[in-house]
């Protein structure tokens, strides 16, 4: 009697291999999801919370909460002792991304309505291509890409509407200026965390450092503005704190700690197609948590 032998392909993966790509590639789609989602709302969540913040306070206070509160919680689950390296590409990130960027839409929804101020910040898209390109040993894009991003900006125009985007109105043009800038930095902290390395390994602690840089930023930078001397907690609607804290669970502690997941797990031009994305969804003012 013989016996048969079967062997295996040896370039084959190994069953557990295969279950982690498979897992990995569900959390890219999760987390892909929860930023094209999530981050649509809270353009109206900003919005509804400077009715009683300052701006700069708004962010500020959003941006270190998070911080503070998962920055213990990493540390104590993964046991890693950021070095002074990774503090410093968290603090340059976390100035492009949460200082400049998110507290430049904060303060230009001052002026401009939030489905405008997504639709302005959908730049980002394009932006993220051009800086990916522009950047040492950059990528650059194909036309197809670039095809996408006009047709993209195209349709999102066409089916948001000058009705769901708060009126056919004069926008300001400041905070047309502003978010545009805010964009063009976001881009720019985007492709630099993707690249800057260091915390590839842990991108939720790189969550949680870049949210206490941007949060230490935007508190210093309240305080020279006057914001501080001038608001008082007492003065804060039930309504915009509701907003303050979605702001810190939804939008930080979930979309943002996702983004960075996907920075580091996609490439710029997938990442990119989020800002595409968010308008939609902050003109139906639908998610999963709305406030």
């Amino acid at each position: 009697m013989s016996i048969a032998t079967v062997q295996q392909d040896p370039a084959a993966p190994s069953p557990a291999a295969a279950a982690y790509t498979q897992r990995a590639s569900t959390l890219v789609l999760v987390a892909f999801t929860l930023v094209y989602l999530v981050w649509g709302s809270t353009f109206l969540a900003i919005r509804i919370g400077i009715e009683s913040f300052p701006p700069l306070v708004l962010a500020g206070t959003r941006h270190l909460t998070t911080g503070l509160i998962l920055y213990p919680l990493v540390r104590w689950k993964t046991g890693v002792r950021p070095s002074t390296a990774l503090w410093r590409i968290s603090f340059i990130t976390g100035f492009l991304l949460l200082f400049i960027g998110n507290g430049g839409v904060c303060i230009a929804e001052r002026t401009v309505p939030s489905g405008i101020a997504a639709l302005l910040v959908a730049t980002v898209s394009l932006w993220m291509v051009l800086v990916d390109w522009l950047r040492p040993g950059g990528v650059r894009p194909v036309g197809r890409v670039i095809t996408g991003l006009v047709l993209g900006f195209a349709g999102l125009a066409l089916l948001v509407g000058p009705k769901n985007l708060g009126g056919s109105g004069r926008v300001d043009p400041g905070g047309v200026g502003i978010l545009v800038f805010a964009s063009l930095a976001w881009a720019s902290g985007s492709v630099y965390s993707k690249h800057a390395g260091g915390l590839s390994g842990s991108p939720l602690l790189g969550a949680a450092m870049q949210s206490i840089s941007g949060g230490v930023a935007l508190w210093i930078a309240s305080f020279l503005s006057g914001e501080v001397a001038s608001f008082h907690f007492a003065s804060v609607t039930p309504r915009s704190w509701l907003a303050v804290a979605y702001l810190i669970g939804c939008g930080s502690m979930v979309g943002y700690t996702a983004y960075i997941y996907i920075l580091k797990k996609s490439t710029a031009t997938r990442v990119a197609t989020y800002a595409l994305v968010n308008p939609v969804v902050a003109s139906v003012k639908l998610s999963p948590c709305v406030p």
